[in-house]
């Protein structure tokens, strides 16, 4: 039996990340831009952890679902998007619209995500996500103000390629473009010391220099996208790699990219003709081998040849 009070921890966690990407904004309105991108960070943490731990409890809701939605709604859509739009002050009206159209495309984004939920998928599907999540896209918006607060000024803060960039990213999050989900990657065993010896150093990084760390996090992010394009379209191709462990399908990768690169050189084709023959002048060549026109003589060759024995000289 499970107490009411531990029931309610994933949702406690769901609104502490509400209320953490919501006081980004009251930070932007502030001027403390470092503070409203550490808050948003944090939100995207604890995001990360409500459905794990609802999971590990059995406690998931349908109350839970929609808070959580909900929540990041707020916290990756209308707050990213009122700090870009505090941060450079557009007054023209181009900044409000990318601002908009970012909110509701972050709002589109989780409604398809719940529908999402009661479609019946293959295997692999569910090791990815349809579209940029909701915290990708959060703070891959933000990624021009983290340019500006590290480096200073550059063409990265000007109003036209943030407000482009947010529209991009905008569109990343509502497209079909496939990428990876954290949720079912698997470490092994002999990796685990590694990772954690990573897991150390990112975090050094982090204390030391957040905001390059960030940054240097949101572009291989940005990065791995093709790759799980390509990894995507593969599983899909290949039914015999669905729910194998990881050793197993890189070794069906391996077989399946040595048979398309070795191709025969001669067309397999039934009978005598597996070869390809073509005549020439009183000789008929296959392969490297040449053999006289005479029919008798080359079938007599051929059958010895056949038989493994050598011809005895007359």
């Amino acid at each position: 039996m499970m107490t009411p009070s531990v029931r309610l921890l994933p949702n406690a966690i769901t609104v502490l990340a509400l209320c953490a990407g919501l006081s980004a904004a009251q930070f932007a309105l502030n001027r403390q831009f470092v503070l409203a991108i550490g808050a948003i960070g944090v939100a995207a943490v604890l995001d990360s952890l409500d459905g794990r731990i609802a999971r590990l409890l059995d406690a998931t809701s349908k109350m839970g679902a929609e808070l959580d939605s909900l929540s990041d709604a707020i916290s990756f859509g209308v707050s990213p998007a009122l700090v870009l739009y505090i941060w450079l002050g557009d007054t023209s009206g181009f900044g409000w619209i990318a601002s908009l159209t970012f909110a509701v495309c972050i709002v589109l984004r989780l409604a398809r995500f719940n529908t999402l939920l009661d479609v019946e998928q293959p295997p692999y599907a569910k090791e990815f996500f349809v579209g940029v999540p909701a915290p990708a896209g959060g703070l891959c918006a933000l990624l021009p103000l983290i340019l500006t607060l590290e480096f200073g000024e550059g063409w990265w803060s000007s109003d036209v390629v943030v407000w482009l960039w947010t529209v991009a990213v905008a569109l990343l999050l509502i497209s079909r473009i496939p990428t990876l989900s954290l949720k079912t990657v698997r470490v092994p065993a002999k990796a685990a010391a590694p990772l954690l010896v990573g897991v150390g150093l990112a975090a050094a990084a982090i204390i030391q220099y957040p905001l390059v760390a960030l940054a240097v996090a949101l572009l291989v992010y940005l990065v791995h996208i093709p790759y799980a394009v390509r990894r995507y379209h593969w599983l899909a191709n290949h039914p015999e790699a669905w729910g194998v462990p990881l050793r197993e399908r890189r070794a069906i990768r391996r077989s399946t990219s040595r048979l398309r690169l070795r191709r025969p050189r001669f067309p397999r084709v039934a009978g005598n003709q597996r070869l390809a023959v073509r005549r020439t002048s009183g000789h008929v060549v296959r392969g490297v081998r040449t053999y006289p026109s005479d029919s008798q003589d080359r079938s007599r060759r051929r059958s010895w040849r056949r038989l493994g024995l050598r011809q005895r000289n007359r």
